[in-house]
């Protein structure tokens, strides 16, 4: 599977929680598959409760959001966001500017948490970088 999100919104996100870490590419790259992949998993739920009410027009609300925040203050861009909530749903579905907005921020959260814990598992191993094992770490731990 191809991965929609670029990875330099990734690699920020990263960043923002790694202090004076370095970030491997391949960390940010791990990370970007697993947030497209939590983020069409989402989507199929938003698809079913969108179903549910006998539309097929995704909202914020299938989300689980029922404030968006600002599209200005989020670092992973819509378009990909966009496309990754149509991954693993019919194409005849749409997904409304708000539900794309609403799905970045969740994933921009789910992101955020996990560099967290990469951060911390970097610095356990006493290593200067973040790298991808740190979040393959996370995940095995965790889910």
């Amino acid at each position: 599977m191809s991965v929609e999100l670029p990875f330099a919104p990734v690699d920020a996100i990263i960043r923002r929680n790694a202090g004076s870490l370095r970030v491997s590419a391949d960390a940010a790259e791990a990370l970007a598959r697993r947030i497209q992949q939590h983020g069409a998993e989402l989507a199929i739920d938003a698809a079913d409760t969108a179903t549910d009410d006998g539309r097929k027009t995704l909202m914020a609300s299938d989300f689980g959001v029922q404030q968006v925040v600002d599209r200005e203050g989020l670092e992973l861009p819509v378009a990909p966001v966009d496309r990754i909530a149509r991954l693993r749903i019919d194409d005849s579905y749409r997904v409304s500017m708000d539900a794309r907005i609403a799905l970045a921020d969740i994933l921009e959260d789910y992101a955020d948490n996990v560099a967290s814990a990469a951060v911390t598992l970097a610095h356990h191993a006493n290593r200067r970088t973040v790298q991808a094992d740190d979040i393959e770490t996370y995940f095995s731990l965790f889910e």
